[in-house]
């Protein structure tokens, strides 16, 4: 992509050398501007969930780098065009959501930005603008008249986002279609507003983006700049931000720090050095000291990965919590294994001896996510496969049947064997008890 070129700005640099490079525009021109200290730029996000999720972390980081290096970031809230859908990669249509849905769905989002951006009035703080304010009041006919005449159908069919649902027999609604119309239309808004010349996006945007270019040209602007950052995949193949359980939110209401950990912790070893230069700012000296561990010392960059990405997200304290819960639960499992005895059930010939595990130390364990029980839930006994049910770890009770019978689930450290057991006040250590899902997944229960 950069061939001889040698960036002169400090934000071209850090894209060029962590690898946040995909397509550009023109990246020499794009280069003087930011090395001006003049490049303002936006990236938008739709709001079609109540957070962003770690899919959405390398465009996020990018608006960051944008800022440390003494540019301007926009983060534009796409409270219009999520009205529309945005038809890029998908093969059917977005479904539609409610104003109301759209706006809760947006403050989510700004919850986010705020643990990464630095917003206000000044030249360099960010802001967040939504693109409702100026689509929600377009007049139709005005629109096709002043701005519409400059698209050529033509090229939109040729568009990825268009082509492939149409060679795939697949509807595309006239709505999504003009999709890229307003999207191009947000960024001439966006520079006779802001000043913004530069839009951001995934590789799935380029064609959006070099029609908002496209528009700019025609409209008699100054040059426009576009870039993009590669679609991220693991090294198995995995899309970026996903796990079994779902979407790794960036919001901890629906991710717990300690989760979030654990997503980062278990990366693949071939991931660690290329994510250690996305999602942390640690110098590239550091990384490259880290990237080149090898065997079992490769756990420490892995470990140092997760802790500096959940401290962005959510705070040094809770990333430091999250890190010291992950050793407490590796030292004290390997403990037990060591040589105790399965959880009895109910009406077994002898008493079940108690199920806490003597080295469970809650004030270690403050990292991990919690549930609240009732006291008089636990005072009359709480049938095991509704306590792990009750934590998330399991979808249903046939769901704890089943990993009960492959030796999936503990309590306090120790195999559940008996669907039948209960869990009462004896089980408690400061009040919790702690439920397992195989090595990786814990979720307290405290008594509220």
């Amino acid at each position: 992509m950069t061939g001889d070129f040698r960036p002169q700005s400090g934000f071209i640099t850090v894209l060029v050398e962590r690898g946040f490079l995909q397509q550009c525009s023109d990246l020499a021109g794009l280069d003087q501007i930011a090395k001006n200290g003049e490049l303002v730029a936006y990236t938008g996000f739709d709001c079609t969930a109540p957070s962003l999720h770690a899919g959405s972390l390398v465009q996020i980081m990018l608006l960051r780098w944008l800022q440390k290096t003494g540019g301007k970031p926009i983060a534009l809230m796409g409270g219009g065009t999520t009205r529309v859908g945005d038809p890029s990669g998908k093969d059917a249509s977005r479904q539609l959501l409610p104003l109301e849905t759209i706006a809760a769905n947006k403050d989510g989002i700004k919850r986010v930005f705020a643990k990464f951006l630095s917003f206000g009035e000044g030249k360099r703080d960010a802001i967040m603008p939504d693109n409702a304010d100026w689509l929600a009041t377009l007049n139709y006919i005005d629109f096709l008249r002043d701005v519409g005449r400059h698209f050529s159908v033509n090229r939109m069919l040729s568009m990825d986002s268009v082509k492939l649902r149409l060679e795939r027999d697949q509807e595309l609604s006239f709505l999504e279609f003009n999709y890229m119309c307003l999207q191009a239309y947000d960024f001439i808004e966006l520079f006779g507003r802001h000043g913004c010349v530069l839009q951001m996006g995934g590789s799935d945007q380029w064609g959006n983006i070099v029609t908002g270019i496209d528009l700019g040209r025609r409209m008699g602007m100054r040059q426009l700049y576009g870039l993009t950052s590669p679609l991220l995949t693991t090294a198995s193949g995995a899309k970026m931000g996903k796990t079994a359980k779902g979407a790794v939110w960036l919001d901890e209401g629906l991710f717990p720090p300690f989760e979030y950990w654990q997503y980062w912790r278990n990366c693949e070893d071939q991931d660690t050095g290329r994510f250690l230069k996305l999602f942390t700012e640690l110098p590239l000296d550091e990384i490259a000291r880290l990237e080149a561990l090898g065997g079992t010392e490769i756990n420490e960059a892995k470990e140092k990965l997760a802790t500096e990405a959940t401290a962005m997200v959510h705070g040094r304290e809770a990333a430091l919590q999250a890190a010291e819960a992950a050793r407490h639960v590796t030292l004290e499992a390997r403990g037990i294994a060591r040589g105790s005895a399965s959880v009895p059930g109910v009406g077994a010939p002898a008493p079940p001896a108690p199920i806490v595990a003597r080295n469970l130390n809650p004030a270690l364990l403050t990292g991990l996510p919690s549930v609240d029980i009732p006291a008089a839930e636990i005072e009359a006994g709480l049938g095991v496969l509704t306590a792990f049910v009750r934590s998330g770890l399991v979808a249903s009770t046939g769901e704890a049947r089943r990993q009960i019978k492959g030796g999936g689930l503990k309590i306090n450290n120790r195999t559940v064997t008996d669907e039948r057991m209960v869990i009462g006040p004896r089980d408690l250590t400061g009040g919790v008890v702690k439920l397992s899902l195989g090595r990786k997944r814990h979720v307290l229960l405290k008594v509220a």
